[in-house]
């Protein structure tokens, strides 16, 4: 994608001095597939537009990034993670076990997950229940809980077309998925009634062990085919689709927005995604996108602070921005982002 020359407002975030004594003179970043291609075009206009190397931006997955990331301080780990998701206060405790204690998390702005088909496919108006009924390994039947009976979308709701379930949905190490599991299957499983029938069946010796299991249970998905996951990227989804005319696949928003001469997109729960949609709050599957930066390494790799500042300066994320170009929905809180990158505030606030 290409990019003009930034503002001198936007410039002047910089010091364009590189410190030769670093080992490394690169910025390094990897994680999220979602957040890739807005990395990507932050990365190739710092590299324009500065007198640093263009950050090596690699994609990998939300978790997988933050394992990376939590390895260690030093050249030989990475500098930045980005995630389509908050970091766990589990991987938290991860990196300080490795001598990360100090993480600055910056949220860029807002995501929408949709769900898309080929352009010349059915075209579907779902609910969270629907894709439970369609993707779950267990459903209620007749007050029990039994194997998933469910072929084709007919067989989930009356309304659809009568073609066979074939959904691509993102891998486990993708935020993505995670997203995808709380606001549309978990919210499916308690709109059927199952997750009331797991609670009461589940073990555990006290009530949060109890619905922490019902909520497992309720996420986890049949293996017979018909829900296939995606360690790649959207790309791969997009590839599936184009091979099984009938496959729906589970996408980000700005993936979607920029291939809809291939794809058409369904509604949840009545609302058309949109970055509209998303901004006011009325899409219901929508995420905050992050990236987390290695405090230890600011100074120590040239130009990583600057990086981070420029990725959330108004010009590169604001409303009118090239993220926002891209697919990206602008933070309203922006500028608290922009002071809190600047100050170098850690996810325990302090500077």
């Amino acid at each position: 994608m290409s990019f003009v020359k930034l503002t001198a407002s936007a410039l002047a975030i910089a010091a364009v001095s590189a410190s030769s004594a670093a080992a490394r003179d690169q910025v390094q970043v990897a994680g999220s597939s979602t957040v890739l291609p807005y990395a990507s075009i932050v990365a190739e206009a710092f590299g324009e537009n500065f007198d640093f190397p263009t950050p090596v931006v690699e994609s990998g997955g939300s978790s997988a990034g933050l394992k990376r990331f939590c390895e260690g301080v030093g050249e030989n780990t990475i500098d930045v993670a980005n995630a389509s998701r908050k970091i766990k206060a589990k991987e938290v405790k991860a990196c300080a076990e490795n001598g990360v204690t100090d993480i600055i998390e910056v949220r860029i702005g807002y995501d929408g997950i949709v769900f898309a088909s080929d352009i010349n496919a059915n075209s579907f108006e779902y609910t969270p229940t629907d894709w439970f009924l369609a993707l779950s390994d267990k459903i209620m039947v007749d007050g029990q809980l039994v194997d998933n009976p469910n072929k084709t979308w007919a067989d989930v709701n009356s309304n659809f077309p009568a073609v066979e379930i074939q959904a691509f949905v993102p891998g486990t190490k993708h935020g993505t998925r995670e997203v995808f599991e709380d606001k549309v299957i978990l919210a499916g499983c308690e709109a059927t009634g199952a997750f009331e029938h797991l609670l009461a069946h589940a073990e555990g010796e006290t009530a949060k062990a109890k619905k922490k299991a019902a909520e497992k249970a309720c996420i986890a998905l049949r293996t017979d085919g018909r829900s296939v996951d995606i360690d790649g990227d959207y790309t791969e989804t997009l590839a599936r689709i184009e091979s099984n005319k009938d496959g729906i696949g589970v996408f980000g928003l700005a993936f979607y927005e920029n291939n809809t001469d291939k794809l058409q997109v369904a509604t949840m729960s009545g609302i058309v995604p949109s970055t509209e949609s998303i901004a006011t709050g009325e899409y219901p599957v929508s995420r905050p996108l992050f990236f987390y930066v290695k405090k230890a390494h600011i100074g120590v790799i040239p130009g990583l602070k600057e990086y981070a500042e420029f990725f959330v300066a108004e010009e590169v994320a604001g409303e009118d921005g090239p993220l926002a170009e891209y697919g990206l929905v602008a933070d309203p809180e922006l500028e608290a982002t922009q002071e809190a990158v600047s100050d170098e505030k850690t996810l325990d606030n302090n500077s």
